[in-house]
């Protein structure tokens, strides 16, 4: 079995679904609803589901080690608009299919750290932080983005097969 093509094919499949998710925010919806006082706004939620299998797929697969200065303010990535969200998800999966298919197959086992505040927040593989970082993180992100959706009376559509809206 060929490791490297069955991740690009399960980042194909995982891309396709995010996609087919963040398509079904409606074109009005307000990105400063939150669903609880502890969630994410709704801005906020699919601008990281956007974000997590392509800006962190970009860094995961492309440097080594990716540094916060301490002083650095993190700002969180809130679309303006629902096509704004769509065109950076398009542009930067694009940019990250083409950084995971460009990886040499022997930098899985490389180490790749994230430092932030001073702090080591994440000293692992690249193989283990693309697989629990992009692919699971944004898996998970993405299923509350469902939740969201279904709270706002929104279809949600089906993921791993048809949702109840499609029923």
């Amino acid at each position: 079995m060929d490791m490297q093509q069955e991740l690009i094919a399960e980042f194909d499949r995982e891309l396709a679904l995010t996609r087919k998710i963040l398509d079904a925010i409606p074109a009005d919806a307000d990105f400063t609803w939150k669903a609880h006082p502890k969630s994410f706004t709704l801005g906020r939620l699919a601008g990281h589901v956007a974000e997590t299998p392509c800006e962190w797929a970009i860094h995961t697969l492309t440097i080594d080690k990716l540094e916060f200065a301490v002083e650095h303010q993190f700002e969180s990535y809130i679309p303006a608009s629902k096509a704004a969200l769509l065109e950076r998800f398009d542009r930067e999966s694009a940019e990250a299919r083409a950084a995971l298919v460009a990886l040499d197959p022997a930098r899985w086992d490389d180490n790749w750290k994230m430092i932030g505040m001073g702090q080591t927040w994440i000293d692992d593989t690249r193989y283990r932080v693309f697989r629990n970082w992009v692919l699971n993180h944004g898996i998970h992100h993405r299923a509350q983005l469902g939740v969201d959706l279904r709270l706002l009376n929104v279809p949600v559509p089906g993921i791993y097969g048809p949702s109840a809206d499609q029923s």
